[in-house]
């Protein structure tokens, strides 16, 4: 007999039969061959901070994806954008766009603008700074404490991109590395440091919500779109009073221990810790998961009496 021309065995079953013709069926029932439902089709209006007309973007999974989206609309490059506020266009670290997305957010892209280069004499240990990232590359000052040596450099604002430090470009570093770079500077040396600050309107006026920012409304208005580097994005529910409030002890934690703020990495350290039984449990998970933050033992205690003060909440 040639070959390809076998001619296939008559089914045992009826079960058998439905699989050779692409018929399959669930444990519940239910027809898997059949079109899967589509998740409704979410819609987001963003703008530039600066000032641009109202554009739209969806079908985004991650933050690569969506500062791709932006910057489709508004026909720059991805790699122009500093970081995104949600609700409003100013220079707000209260209302940055993490990994959960609202589903009635409004977007606003903050871009590059003025470059500078600043000298500051490193008289103390601690230079007053807390660094965050955009996920993407490019880290950003989140705060800067009152009284430090980096408050008295006026030049230097919340919001500004390092682009340098001592001529060695850290575009594409991790905020963590970023705090780590600053903090092995030499103390009583001068160091010099390469910003973008982002770009500023000539007026900044209040700007009022665009009604729904999607096609259709969904949910209560508790719901968040949760991005991911990997995988589709997800709407999940916003997270409880008690789980809300451990997540932003650790993210202080991560602040006084680390020199950098994060909340979607706070929110990963606390899932990490709330199912084990003990800290020594919690410390082994940490460093399986998150072992490159060399996090130390003082920070693995206190995170763990925040997981703890949650439970007890009623998490």
């Amino acid at each position: 007999m040639p070959l390809g021309l076998r001619v296939k065995k008559k089914a045992k079953s009826r079960e058998t039969s439905r699989l050779m013709e692409g018929e399959q069926e669930g444990a519940d029932g239910r027809d898997l061959t059949a079109p899967p439902v589509r998740p409704p089709r979410l819609v987001f209006h963003t703008q530039l901070a600066h000032g641009s007309a109202t554009g739209r973007v969806e079908s985004f999974s991650s933050i690569r994806e969506l500062y791709a989206r932006i910057a489709g609309v508004f026909e720059i490059a991805p790699s122009e954008i500093l970081y995104c506020t949600l609700n409003t266009p100013k220079v707000d670290m209260e209302k940055l766009l993490g990994s959960q997305l609202g589903l009635e957010d409004f977007i606003f892209a903050h871009v590059k603008g003025i470059k500078k280069e600043v000298n500051v004499y490193k008289s103390e240990d601690s230079l007053g700074l807390t660094i965050t990232d955009n996920g993407v590359g490019c880290a950003f000052i989140k705060r800067i404490k009152e009284g430090s040596i980096i408050d008295a450099v006026k030049t230097i604002c919340v919001g500004d991109h390092i682009e340098s430090i001592n001529g060695e470009s850290i575009v594409g570093w991790r905020h963590f590395d970023v705090a780590k770079k600053l903090k092995e500077l030499k103390k009583e040396e001068l160091f010099t440091m390469k910003l973008i600050e982002p770009k500023k309107a000539f007026e900044t006026e209040p700007r009022s919500k665009a009604g729904s920012s999607s096609t259709e409304k969904i949910g209560t208005g508790r719901e968040t779109l949760r991005l991911r580097s990997k995988g589709p994005a997800t709407v999940e529910e916003v997270p409880s009073e008690a789980k809300a409030k451990a997540i932003e002890k650790v993210d202080d934690l991560l602040e006084l221990y680390m020199g950098i703020r994060d909340i979607d990495l706070a929110t990963t350290i606390f899932e990490a810790g709330k199912d084990k039984g003990n800290p020594d449990e919690f410390a082994v998970a940490l460093d399986k998961t998150l072992g490159d933050f060399a996090f130390p033992d003082e920070f693995v205690f206190d995170v763990w009496g925040a997981v703890g003060d949650a439970k007890r909440g009623g998490l």
